[in-house]
């Protein structure tokens, strides 16, 4: 698997194979993917090499996260520690995502939360996003696979 970042004019590039995957606008740190299979096998990659990657600190919170039912439009199977969906902290007045910040889900003393389950978790995010206004005790964000809600979480 060939992995290319390119940074150009303020927006990233993440390309496979040769194939644009995955962009992100830097200074607002929205992002679209392009083609899910390629970038959940990218994602598969260790959280170290994302590390080593950006070489930035993260930022980690306690928090309660609540995976929705598989029947009322969950995901059919669990999440794994080390999991990384997009955060939403807030959608626009249209009900589409204003912004999806990078972090990932990681949980001790189990190998899954379910759909339908509700545990404390450690979500570390990446320092280089435009965060700070959101990470306050109480903060309710939803939990996406690119545009799928599948749960929320809350900073405890």
């Amino acid at each position: 698997m060939a992995i290319l970042k390119r940074i150009e004019n303020d927006e990233l590039y993440l390309y496979m194979n040769g194939v644009l995957i995955y962009k992100r606008w830097l200074s607002t740190g929205n992002s679209k993917i392009f083609d899910i299979m390629a970038y959940d096998k990218y994602t598969l990659m260790s959280y170290k090499d994302l590390q080593y990657e950006n070489s930035n600190e993260l930022f980690s919170v306690k928090a309660k996260i609540k995976l929705k039912e598989t029947n009322g439009g969950g995901r059919k199977t669990g999440i794994a520690s080390g999991y990384r969906p997009d955060h939403v902290f807030e959608y626009g007045n249209d009900g589409k995502v204003n912004q999806a910040f990078m972090g990932d889900i990681i949980f001790e003393n189990q190998s899954t939360i379910e759909p339908g389950e509700e545990k404390i978790v450690t979500v570390r995010f990446l320092l280089n996003q435009p965060l700070e206004k959101y990470l306050n005790k109480g903060q309710v964000w939803w939990i996406h696979e690119g545009p799928n809600l599948i749960g929320n979480a809350e900073i405890l």
